[in-house]
């Protein structure tokens, strides 16, 4: 009795496995499945702990042992998604960011959405100009510690935490001034929902970069926003495409292509290289679910998108869920008592850490960090001459970047645009796609190139064993060469593959016809075309020297296989 009572125990654990799940706080849910559970019971399970009810914006991240992000698909068992062995940990993050985060209806959505933002802002994913940022920190200050009290709060309070990859002494006290005079009196709430208006209108609002190179070589970080398809280099943001404009999404290996039409019937493919294969689709996967979410005015309209133009190649893959206006829709519906919020004091954690873990300028002397600022302003000023945007096949020139609720005055014209005082590199343990260590050290080569601060020892070793500008452009030259070779030879052998599919598929298309046509020739229908093909010379002589002798040797085949079987 007591080993039926041990082996139907074992058997129960091994139908189910533990998950856990860090949410946006950085507390951990921990929950039990089973085997066959789907992502959307997980889903739900969390949502139901956090008592969310607007849920469509949210999704469950995992890493997969190469260090590839992917989504949790919320149709297709966990276990089967999952390339390692449980117990699994997987992150609760915003997966499609509200177009107007402010106006959500229940404020437990615009507090979850707050926490996601202040985690973009801390590691470099949501980059703004100075100004902006003190704004955006003392708005966090007050939401979380509330008024100034000069009893608790000592003189240089601000520099407790780090808002920023980066930051000043200088902006600490922008920010403790702003928290001091203008924002007393503001609820968490408030606070909250001022902070939302702000950091939408900034243009690297919702945006979760996957780190690529241009045809040419250059880094660059390709995004989907709840706008449209952007592209970040240095400290610009050299393309925008509205959702309305973009009209297919492709990759093939590690290419990813982007075609377009704006304006006049202008006609716009863009080309990027993602690091790996895996990491070209998890692109490809996460722009058609954007675009579905955020273009189409129903969930009945969402279609089986293909990686290829040809059926018979690529990935397919459908989005699954509701779309932004059928969200909105459902949201305006609910009516219940607002949900109490546990709101998490300002205490540092892995999304807020103390200011002694980055880089700060007042831990440089003063004659190194006029240096410091002076290589900053020259890398700003050579970025913003050089033409550092992404070639195209066809140039050419819609309207700026103007979401619905941006009320500023833009040149109806410009594409580029300048989006932070620094250039753009998020945190590389944080990017949805794993940056190799050669692409590493390439864009931190770049971000000192193009005069961002770096730490003393980094100043010390690119001193001593960098090499020249002079130097770096001849290697640059060499490996854009031997890249060029290698891509034309790639491209070739992709063409010569595809040709080959092609003739296979059309010699099988061909084959399965004529073997269609015999048995219907063959057959007893009376359709007139048939009749004249079985009255024809050619048919006639077919049937008699070729058809009914093949026909009486598999009759007599299938009679020696069904006696063997018998006497058997």
């Amino acid at each position: 009795m007591l080993s039926r009572l041990v082996s139907g125990s074992i058997r129960n654990l091994e139908r189910e496995y533990s998950c856990t799940v860090r949410l946006l706080d950085d507390s951990e849910y921990t929950c039990t499945v089973q085997r066959d559970a789907k992502g959307q019971y997980l889903f739900d399970l969390i949502c139901h702990h956090l008592n969310l009810l607007e849920k469509d914006y949210f999704g469950i991240r995992y890493v997969d042992p190469d260090k590839q992000r992917h989504w949790l698909e919320l149709t297709r068992s966990i276990a089967k998604q999952m390339k390692s062995q449980p117990p699994f940990t997987m992150c609760l993050r915003v997966k499609f960011y509200p177009p107007d985060p402010a106006a959500l209806k229940e404020e437990i959505t615009r507090y979850l959405v707050f926490l996601q933002i202040k985690r973009d802002l801390y590691h470099g994913r949501l980059l703004c100009k100075t100004s902006d940022a003190a704004l955006l920190a003392a708005y966090i200050l007050q939401a979380e510690i509330g008024d100034y009290d000069p009893g608790k709060h000592p003189e240089g309070y601000s520099s407790k935490f780090q808002f920023f990859p980066k930051h000043s002494e200088k902006l600490e006290r922008r920010i403790s001034d702003i928290h001091k005079i203008e924002l007393i009196g503001q609820t968490p709430e408030t606070s909250e929902r001022n902070f939302l208006q702000k950091a939408q209108m900034l243009e690297t609002y919702g945006v979760d970069p996957h780190p690529c190179k241009d045809v040419s070589g250059n880094p660059a970080f390709l995004a989907f926003t709840p706008f449209g398809f952007v592209v970040l280099q240095g400290n610009k943001r050299v393309h925008f495409l509205k959702w309305n404009e973009v009209t297919k999404l492709k990759f093939e290996g590690k290419m990813f292509h982007v075609n377009s039409t704006q304006k006049e019937e202008k006609k716009m493919v863009l080309t990027y290289f993602a690091p790996t294969p895996e990491a070209c689709k998890h692109l490809w996967k996460c722009g058609v679910e954007n675009q579905a979410f955020y273009k189409l005015e129903k969930s009945s309209q969402v279609r089986t998108m293909s990686s290829s133009n040809l059926f018979f190649k690529g990935s397919r893959f459908r989005y699954s869920g509701r779309v932004a206006k059928e969200v909105m829709e459902q949201s305006a519906k609910i009516k219940r008592e607002p949900p109490e919020i546990h709101r998490a004091g300002m205490v540092p954690s892995r999304s807020c850490p103390s200011i002694t873990h980055g880089p700060r300028l007042s831990s440089v002397p003063r004659t190194r960090r006029r240096a410091v600022h002076i290589s900053i302003m020259e890398g700003l000023e050579s970025l913003r001459d050089s033409a550092h945007s992404t070639p195209v096949r066809s140039v050419s020139h819609g309207e700026a970047f103007i979401p619905r609720s941006r009320s500023q005055a833009t040149d109806a014209g410009e594409r580029t645009a300048v989006i932070s005082d620094e250039a753009y590199s998020p945190s590389d343990s944080v990017l949805p796609t794993p940056v190799a260590e050669h692409g590493t050290a390439e864009l931190t080569g770049s971000r000192q190139i193009n005069g961002a601060p770096c730490s003393i020892e980094e100043e010390k070793e690119s001193e001593a064993g960098t090499p020249t500008r002079e130097e770096r452009d001849d290697i640059g030259a060499q490996e854009g060469a031997a890249r060029g070779g290698l891509s034309e030879v790639e491209q070739v052998n992709k063409f010569v593959l595809s040709v080959l599919r092609l003739l296979l598929v059309t010699i099988g298309l061909l084959f399965v016809l004529l073997l269609l046509l015999i048995v219907l020739t063959e057959s007893d229908l009376d359709v007139a075309f048939l009749r004249d093909i079985r009255r024809t010379p050619e048919f006639e002589q077919f049937h008699y020297e070729y058809f009914c002798p093949l026909r009486r040797w598999f009759a007599c085949k299938l009679r020696w296989v069904g006696a063997l079987l018998v006497n058997k």
